[in-house]
């Protein structure tokens, strides 16, 4: 079992849609029991609360549930828990490099780096703008979720 934790910085709009758009990929691929996923935040800010009402519509509209989600804080605990823990941008990405036991490094990673159509190095927080910002970040999960399930797939393939 491959275990992946998605990381923004209040885990209420861009790691729980892309858990959430992850989670699809996985079940529509037949991975169900072999990729977990989950989504945290760098802050506490919303621990408890459920994404962004922007989010969850936008994300509605394509198909992906975020409703049952809830936010809260990546810790330590999670570099023994995920495989692989992924950050939004390259502040998330610092801070987990700063979190990250010293054995547990190598499994911070950027989510658009599993990007194949885009050239974002990021997935920009649509936090502070209008739906549009929203729809943008679906589009580069979408990408990014399509090449990591492409590459864990080849990894469980290999074992």
């Amino acid at each position: 079992m491959k275990r992946v934790l998605f990381v923004c910085t209040g885990n209420i709009c861009r790691s729980p849609t892309a858990e959430a758009v992850f989670r699809k990929f996985v079940a529509d691929a037949g991975l169900d029991g072999h990729i977990g996923m989950e989504s945290a935040g760098t802050t506490d800010y919303h621990t408890g609360d459920p994404p962004d009402p922007r989010a969850q519509a936008a994300a509605r509209m394509r198909g992906y549930d975020l409703s049952r989600l809830r936010a809260r804080r990546v810790g330590p605990a999670d570099f023994q828990r995920f495989d692989l823990i992924i950050a939004m941008d390259r502040e998330h990405r610092e801070f987990l490099a700063r979190l990250a036991p010293p054995d547990s490094a190598h499994k911070v990673r950027m989510m658009m780096e599993f990007a194949s159509r885009s050239k974002h190095a990021e997935v920009p927080d649509p936090y502070y703008g209008g739906p549009e910002g929203f729809d943008f970040v679906l589009d580069l999960l979408e990408d990014a979720a399509e090449g990591l399930l492409g590459t864990l797939r080849s990894e469980l393939d290999a074992h």
